[in-house]
């Protein structure tokens, strides 16, 4: 309803939302099964329940509201997806905007130039994993686990308490390591392929 409020100004969100999901059948089927009920604090303090979505679907929503201020989400999605298409066609530009993202963000650019070989060399792993049958997030997950132990004596989720990192975040451990780290990362994973072969 927030997002709906914001991008129409109607004043009765529900409405208009019902509206919407009469005129587009998907988007009223995802609002129905993949959008749950969610209990949040409302404007009076109280809590009540509230529908939520996951940020693609309220991507998905944006997209079905003919209004001017959805019209920059709207370009900025199509732009988005071109991007995304032309890193399909040239992966070479994907590892470029990886870069500027993490410039963006202050990291330096040696411990960036390592980050993204971490990347290729953890890439190259999972390949080797992958061709060796492993398929499910939770093996990829243990074995993970176990370069890790093997690597600095904890788990990576053992490490991300140390980095005092939010256990249900999606901090990814590695964006916090410095650069002994990353190298030691990259050196176990790296003996961990060659010995699978």
């Amino acid at each position: 309803m927030d997002v709906v409020a914001a991008l129409t100004g109607s004043t009765n969100p529900t409405d208009y939302l019902k509206k919407i999901r009469k005129r587009d059948e998907e988007l009223g089927f995802y609002i129905g099964t993949v959008c749950p009920q969610v209990e949040m604090l409302g404007k009076s303090g109280k809590k009540r329940k509230v529908l939520a979505g996951k940020t693609e679907y309220i991507f998905r929503l944006i997209q079905s509201i003919p209004s001017k201020q959805a019209e920059p989400f709207k370009r900025w999605l199509a732009k988005t997806g071109q991007e995304r298409i032309d890193e399909i066609e040239n992966p070479e530009l994907a590892q470029a905007r990886m870069k500027a993202i993490y410039e963006q963000k202050g990291y330096p650019s040696d411990w960036i130039d390592k980050r993204l070989r971490g990347m290729a060399i953890r890439q190259n792993l999972t390949d080797e994993w992958k061709e060796r049958g492993i398929q499910e997030h939770r093996d990829f997950a243990i074995l993970t686990a176990e370069i890790s132990k093997a690597t600095f004596g904890v788990t990576p989720s053992e490490y991300k308490k140390l980095k005092r990192l939010p256990e249900k975040s999606n901090a990814n451990l590695r964006d916090h390591m410095d650069d002994l780290e990353l190298i030691f990362t990259m050196l176990g994973e790296r003996m961990t392929t060659e010995i699978s072969k």
